[in-house]
């Protein structure tokens, strides 16, 4: 854990409490370049493929800097944005562009789109509301930088902010409706959790390892769960946070802290059904079987969602800094920092496919299309591979 902690240990004060100044990709990317005692990726290792995986469209967007930029998907089509304020639509299965825009802001969140809105946010909190064409339609400002897509449901924005704060923006005009807030413990990481909206609850995960639901009109709370629980002397060893994003299957909702644990709550009350030691940074994902988890170290787990026994797990990965899970027909499917993306089996975690993209990491969860799937690169690819 020592090794983890130290790509950690830049630390900087903001909004009354230390915050991890490094990103998320920052941190791993420190930890691959000491320089007397690098820990290297894990090479790739042989194996049959039992599926055949292609490319079948590519784009480009723009970099991401040191943020995680994730396409966003609808009937309309894809929209990206990266770093330096360019934000386009395309078809999502031919990634044809529809359209591109300049912003003129350096993004650093992004993109959301429901409701005729595509919404994204910058380093300085602005929010920037476009319709479906493109055409600017209305900003708004939160307290602090924007790290994860904003979400648009029920006729509101929802954002949120570094300093741990929720936002519900009015859809129509940018209005504030309601503000959610909390205490942050001393020292937390600065990630790109953002939230889950699932029907008319909100699912947050915050610093010190909890989890919140909201409910998505009034922003009050439903109820307050602990992820993870801080351990250790330090506070640097006390961090257990929840950096990614919950899932639901409508009955149980389920998160994972780093340096904390991986667990799954009953929605409607937040009662604990099952807890498991397990330090994640990229986060989880769920079927109708299992929830699979991608571990600080590069191993992907799979675990039964209803007791939490585990089914297998994949270590062939270790130190690739893989991303969020996507569940893909029968496979799990992950991108690492050398632009690769595997594809697991579901049923025993062995390896079916990879497939190689620009070679700059992927750190934004994988998207499934109608036919295929869809990562984003640090380097502002887009690609659109398919199974045969």
């Amino acid at each position: 854990m020592k090794r983890t902690l130290i790509g950690l240990a830049l630390i900087s004060l903001l909004g009354g409490c230390q915050t991890v100044t490094q990103t998320v990709t920052g941190w791993y990317d420190d930890i691959f370049s000491s320089s007397s005692k690098k820990t290297l990726p894990a090479p790739l290792v042989d194996f049959k493929p039992s599926v055949e995986v292609k490319q079948r469209a590519s784009a480009n967007i723009g970099g991401a800097g040191g943020f995680v930029f994730a396409p966003a998907l609808n009937k309309e089509g894809l929209f990206a944005t990266g770093f330096d304020g360019k934000l386009a639509r395309f078809e999502a299965d031919t990634l044809k562009e529809r359209w591109r825009t300049e912003t003129g802001k350096k993004l650093s969140g992004g993109v959301g789109a429901a409701e005729n809105l595509v919404v994204v946010g910058t380093q300085k909190g602005e929010v920037l509301a476009y319709d479906f064409n493109g055409q600017p339609l209305w900003q708004a400002r939160v307290t602090s930088e924007i790290l994860s897509p904003p979400q648009i449901a029920g006729g509101l924005v929802l954002v949120r902010s570094g300093d741990g704060r929720i936002f519900a923006l009015d859809a129509k005009d940018g209005k504030r409706k309601w503000l959610y807030q909390r205490a942050t413990p001393a020292l937390t990481v600065r990630s790109f959790g953002g939230m889950l909206i699932d029907k008319n609850g909100v699912f947050a995960g915050f610093g010190g390892g909890k989890l919140v639901a909201l409910e998505l009109e009034s922003g009050n709370v439903g109820w307050e769960v602990s992820v993870a629980l801080p351990r250790g002397v330090s506070e640097l060893e006390r961090i257990a946070d929840v950096t990614s994003n919950a899932v639901t299957d409508g009955r149980l909702v389920c998160a994972v802290a780093f340096q904390g644990r991986v667990a799954c709550f009953e929605i409607q009350n937040g009662n604990v059904v099952w807890a498991r030691d397990l330090s994640s940074i990229a986060g989880l994902a769920m079927d109708a079987r299992n929830v699979y988890v991608a571990d600080v170290n590069g191993a992907v787990h799979a675990m039964d969602k209803t007791t939490g026994g585990y089914v297998w797990k994949q270590d062939k990965l270790t130190h690739r800094q893989l991303s969020t899970p996507l569940i893909y027909r029968g496979y799990v499917v992950v991108g690492d920092l050398q632009g690769y993306v595997h594809f697991i089996s579901r049923e025993d975690g062995a390896f079916a496919a990879r497939i190689a993209t620009d070679g700059s990491p992927i750190r934004a969860q994988p998207q499934a299309l109608t036919d295929g799937v869809l990562v984003q690169t640090k380097n502002g690819g887009l690609f659109v591979l398919g199974l045969n």
